[in-house]
């Protein structure tokens, strides 16, 4: 029921929004030197390494932005330790502020979904860095498809602490049903609506 929901939505949507995408890709090429799409391993369902896509938000060279300005912002480097993320990220294109505030960016991960590497609705996709944080938990990360939203977004997103996020994921593994993940998706639309927890 799940791979069918999953394949059924991102092919309507792709379709759907097609010409929307399009128009963000023009912006994004037209206001920033660098490609469109961002791909970054991830993990998945069986420790499967995939490329997962985003609109690209970042500056080519974000990597030498980032150790800069923790060298000269030292009281931000404790907020991103802890959390992977900042609020004032100097990275961030014009476009990709306005692309993250309202999620636009995961847009091009319906792809991934359509592909069959992710799922609409899932534990949050994490990168191999974090797979140490997720300790004991990662076994049951590695049981079904990350996916687009899930759990942690529809509950304060950014606004939560790290090991809250990884509670999330394993509320959601150990709970999943179809009407969880419906309960998730409607509650989507309206937190992507008001930005709630978005930078």
């Amino acid at each position: 029921m799940k791979r069918i929901l999953d394949f059924v939505t991102s092919s309507a949507l792709l379709l759907l929004v097609g010409p929307f995408l399009g128009a963000i890709a023009i912006a994004i090429k037209l206001t920033s030197r660098g490609p469109i799409f961002f791909g970054h391993r991830r993990f998945g369902r069986e420790n499967r390494p995939f490329q997962m896509l985003k609109f690209r938000t970042m500056m080519v060279d974000a990597d030498k932005i980032l150790a800069s300005y923790l060298e000269t912002h030292p009281e931000e480097r404790v907020e991103w330790q802890r959390h992977q993320k900042l609020r004032n990220d100097p990275r961030i294109t014009k476009v990709g502020k306005w692309l993250r505030r309202y999620s636009l960016d995961e847009l091009p991960q319906l792809l991934n979904v359509f592909a069959g590497q992710m799922s609409l609705v899932g534990p949050r996709p994490i990168m191999e860095a974090e797979i140490l944080r997720y300790g004991r938990s990662y076994g049951l990360y590695t049981r079904v498809l990350p996916g687009i939203t899930g759990l942690w977004q529809v509950s304060g997103r950014n606004n939560t602490t790290y090991d809250q996020r990884i509670g999330f994921d394993e509320y959601y593994v150990c709970n999943w049903s179809i009407w969880l993940d419906l309960y998730i998706l409607i509650r989507t639309i309206r937190i992507v609506l008001t930005a709630e927890g978005a930078y």
